[in-house]
């Protein structure tokens, strides 16, 4: 017998979640909150909320108006779909067959809100329980939205479509594999092919979007379908509705990214296409779905220069796309001054801690390329549940807390910001012809009466620098000069703009070479750009801060003859900025002083950088995510400042560790209780690179830090080296590094402690596939730091030879993994062989050739002479082993730069190592000028010159 609810309890749960959802009585809301959370320990709690959200009638024991009862209903959905993304585990199997059975009716009601709800229902039971756990769904669906029966109603047919389009979005995996022979995809996408023609235009829209979800990962079901998607793309971009149209050109955005071959026939017709959309002046957001497509064509090796003969009709729609609407510009027009009030919570953008870059072999050097983009109610849902924290499942009626600064358009992604993003792209693409296109707008709008207009010039001229630098630059003269006067406009939004845009040309102020042209635009520049760091208006000086980051990582060293007034000028905006923009000034503090260095360590300028470091060091709990920037920041400026340093360096090494040990308990504690929240990995990652600066600054003093903390400095090191955040342990594989460096000795009464975790980080096998770049990462630092220490502590490896061997081997011969990290292993395998040359030499016809593939990529450095060193006594130990491979041994020989470091007995020994391989060859090897005719004549002649052969 079908379960049925009882009507005392039934009636008692639909007053509460009435209530719940009701802003007018305040006590009534409290009560029921407290009514709903004793009502989740009921076992039938899910069936009765189940039971409430699919009636669409007062059941006869309630007596609610229509009004009432809906609300009831929607507060049972939000609470049904919390309970099952909270507690699905613990639902029982009737109570879940209940609720598969019940909540399909929910889209076939008439009211589109409640059909919004059962799809948000019927995608988290999909979510938890996977699809194999309702096989019956996605068919069910497909014959709702397709009428398969001829008689469902157009409101179900909608809201099946809802549902399936939610349940795609979550499972595009899941339905791309193959069950028993078939693809799930195989029949939906031909399906929903079919749906873009239905009557209603939200089916067709959400048909559209859900074949979207699959285009970008090549599903073969999708690809088999191309050419019937491009036919109805083409008869849907003249459909009536804008959503539609919105799929449209975001469909065509994703198939240029997978089959540029099937765009460029129809480039004429689609670029006029998104113009016309672009211009549609009634929905931003279509108009932002069309600019994307210059962005995403422009950026496409085989299909960008494609667009070269449509610029003079494309450049001037994203000029006009880059003025603020009339919306926008009645929200900023006239911002005030409030540089001294406080910044609301909401305000500051929550903060995250940078990954540790990679070590060694490879390692990145120098900035992340400069984006183009400028300066720019709780009680119910606590009574339900918690919050519904999925944007996408948001239905009518619900909240999102979380929105990304709704109602500012400096925060958002909008038109104005893709168009100067897409001018960037095409200037970079086509230099001349598109600021050839761009200068009579110019001319007519930088100096226009009407802000609006000034300030979109500005960002025309900002989005062109880097790809139209040669041919602006004749004009800069003229240009920026008028730039440095707009610095004092009285709108704060030109001023803002301004910053950015001169940011962008500060490089070629710097590299200005005449004293008197550097004294006549560099230095006003310059100037300028500091002074609006103090403008009146906050969001001034974020965009003045962060100009001056720009200009610092143009200037670089040019900056040390103004390093005081820069200095100043920081500490004065420690002392006047709120919460908010202290972020961007920690990014000019560490910007200066990884491109000016030591010249940052002078006394005076310690002096005054140094105490209002301090002072926010000071302020900032160890639970403030402020500590990310600052923890970050004061690792360039520690390792800028060196021995300058040590006076401040106790306290800060012990708060780190402190924050480590605190955060390492609490996630323990929160693995043995699941009520206790995960502690946030960033707290560890911007703590170990902190001391890693320290440990680097201070060299082998920091030692006495080390050997003092509490709890013990490298037991706290292990754990971070085991934790489950691949962050965490790149960071922690960094700092081991360092101690490998730096602090030898301190390091090395831990090594059995420490080696066996090493080992076990460098099996490939343990990396998953969706973080697999992460994973890489975690393993390069690894191999660098496993070779920082084999080249330290030599023999003592002895005990871990063997497995080292083997994993360093599997990283080199593997073609999957990245070249830095080949490089990476190759130096540790080349390290460990310094030691350990008798342990290596049995296996030397198994590593010889990967490993002279491997290290013949990496540039001349110590590094690179250290593992050949380690090499050269291996095959000193078994020549015969080369045999495969000895004409490329010889021929790295022949063309390698010994780079002598008189500090460095190793390195000096490399050159003997050399002539010892070389004669043993020549006494093994009875035509040895025969053999060497195998080389390249510059080789032979190399080794005979260089090694008297």
């Amino acid at each position: 017998m079908a379960w049925q609810p009882q009507e005392e309890p039934l009636r008692q749960l639909a007053g509460y979640l009435k209530d719940s959802l009701s802003g007018h009585n305040p006590n009534a809301q409290k009560h029921a909150t407290l009514m709903l959370a004793q009502a989740k320990s009921s076992p039938d709690i899910n069936n009765y909320l189940t039971y409430l959200f699919a009636c669409r009638q007062p059941p006869p024991s309630l007596s609610f108006t229509v009004e009432d009862f809906h609300t009831a209903r929607c507060a049972a959905a939000i609470m049904l779909k919390n309970h099952l993304r909270v507690g699905y585990k613990a639902i029982s199997d009737s109570s879940l067959a209940y609720i598969r059975g019940s909540v399909l009716l929910g889209l076939q009601d008439s009211n589109a809100q409640i059909r919004n709800f059962a799809g948000n229902v019927v995608t988290e039971v999909v979510r938890q329980g996977g699809l194999l756990c309702w096989q019956q769904l996605l068919p069910e669906l497909l014959a709702l939205v397709g009428n398969d029966g001829g008689s469902v109603p157009l409101d179900t047919q909608e809201g099946a479509m809802g549902a399936l389009s939610k349940v795609c979005e979550d499972n595009r995996k899941v339905l791309d594999k193959d069950y028993q022979g078939q693809r799930p995809l195989n029949v939906i996408i031909p399906r929903l092919l079919d749906f873009t023609a239905s009557q209603r235009p939200k089916v067709r829209a959400l048909a559209l979007g859900s074949i979207n979800i699959f285009i970008s990962q090549k599903s073969p079901a999708l690809l088999d379908a191309l050419d019937r998607l491009l036919a109805r793309l083409f008869q849907l971009a003249v459909d009536p509705s804008a959503e539609v149209r919105r799929n449209v050109c975001r469909a065509f955005v994703l198939v240029v990214d997978i089959r540029p071959d099937k765009i460029a026939p129809h480039m004429e017709g689609l670029v006029e296409y998104m113009i016309a959309q672009q211009r549609n002046v009634d929905d931003p957001e279509l108009a932002l779905d069309a600019a994307e497509f210059w962005l995403c064509v422009g950026e496409h090796d085989k299909l960008r220069v494609s667009l070269g003969p449509y610029l003079p009709r494309v450049v001037p729609v994203l000029l006009e796309s880059m003025i603020y609407n009339e919306d926008d510009i009645l929200m900023l027009e006239g911002g005030g001054d409030d540089a001294d009030e406080d910044d609301k919570a909401e305000d500051i953008k929550p903060q995250f801690a940078k990954a540790k870059g990679a070590k060694g072999a490879g390692a990145p050097n120098g900035a992340e390329p400069e984006g183009v983009a400028p300066p720019g109610s709780d009680a119910a849902s606590t009574a339900l549940g918690g919050a519904d924290d999925d944007d996408e499942d948001l239905s009518d009626g619900e909240i999102d807390e979380f929105g990304d600064a709704a109602g500012d358009p400096e925060e958002q992604w909008n038109l104005r910001k893709c168009s100067a993003a897409a001018l960037d792209v095409l200037a970079s693409l086509f230099h001349g012809p598109v600021f050839e296109t761009t200068l009579p707008y110019l001319k007519e709008n930088l100096r226009h009466a009407e802000w609006p207009h000034r300030e979109a010039a500005v960002l025309a001229l900002g989005a062109v620098a880097d790809g139209c630098m040669d041919v602006v630059a004749p004009h800069l003269p003229d240009l920026v000069p008028y730039l440095i006067s707009l610095l004092d406009d009285p709108e704060p939004v030109v001023r803002q703009i301004t910053c950015w845009t001169l940011g962008r040309y500060s490089g070629w102020a710097a590299q200005l070479k005449e004293p008197a042209q550097k004294a006549r635009f560099f230095e006003p520049t310059m100037e300028g750009i500091l002074m609006k760091m103090l403008d009146n208006n906050k969001k001034v000086q974020e965009a003045g801060a962060s100009a001056f980051a720009n200009l610092e990582e143009k200037a670089g060293e040019s900056l040390t003859p103004y390093c005081e007034p820069i200095v100043r000028q920081f500490v004065r905006c420690f002392g006047r900025y709120k919460d908010r923009n202290m972020f961007i000034l920690y990014d000019c503090v560490q910007t200066l002083a990884e491109h000016v260095g030591p010249a940052l360590a002078k006394p005076n300028l310690v002096g005054l950088l140094m105490p209002a470091l301090i002072h926010r060091w000071n302020k900032v709990t160890d639970q403030s995510r402020e500590l990310f920037p600052l923890l970050e920041c004061l690792s360039y400026v520690a390792t800028a400042l060196g021995n300058e340093f040590a006076p401040f360096a106790g306290p800060l090494f012990a708060r780190c560790i402190r924050i480590i040990h605190q955060n390492l308990e609490a996630y323990l504690a929160a693995v043995s209780n699941e009520a206790l929240d995960q502690p946030d990995k960033d707290f560890l990652v911007t703590s170990l690179d902190l001391l890693s600066a320290i440990i680097q600054a201070l060299d082998k003093s920091s030692g006495e830090l080390v050997s003092a903390a509490q709890p013990r400095f490298f037991d706290l090191l292990a754990f971070c080296m085991e934790d489950s955040s691949n962050d965490v342990r790149q960071s922690s594989y960094a700092l081991l590094g360092d101690c490998a460096i730096y602090i030898s000795d301190q390091l090395q009464p831990f090594l059995a402690a420490l080696m066996p975790i090493v080992v076990r980080q460098l099996e490939l096998d343990k990396i998953l596939d969706e973080q697999i770049q992460t994973g890489f990462s975690v393993i390069n630092n690894a191999c660098w730091s496993c070779g920082e220490i084999c080249y330290q502590q030599r023999e003592a490896m002895a005990p871990y030879v063997e497995d080292l061997y083997q994993r360093l081997r599997a990283i080199i011969l593997n073609p999957e993994v990245p070249e830095s990290v080949h490089e990476n292993a190759a130096i540790a395998l080349g390290r460990l062989a310094i030691g350990s040359s008798e342990k290596l030499a049995y296996h030397l016809g198994s590593f010889a050739e990967p490993f002279l593939d491997s290290i013949d990529k990496v540039d001349w450095t110590e590094e690179k002479d250290t593992a050949f060193v380690g090499f050269a006594k291996v095959v000193e130990k078994n020549p015969q082993a080369m045999e495969a491979c000895l004409p490329k041994y010889f021929q790295a020989i022949a063309r390698y730069k010994i780079v002598l470091h008189p500090e460095t007995d190793t390195s000096r020994a490399l050159k003997p190592l050399f002539y010892q391989n070389l004669g043993q060859y020549k006494s093994l090897i009875p035509d040895f000028d025969a053999f060497l005719s195998q080389l390249k004549p510059s080789d032979q002649q190399a080794l005979r010159r260089t090694y008297d052969l």
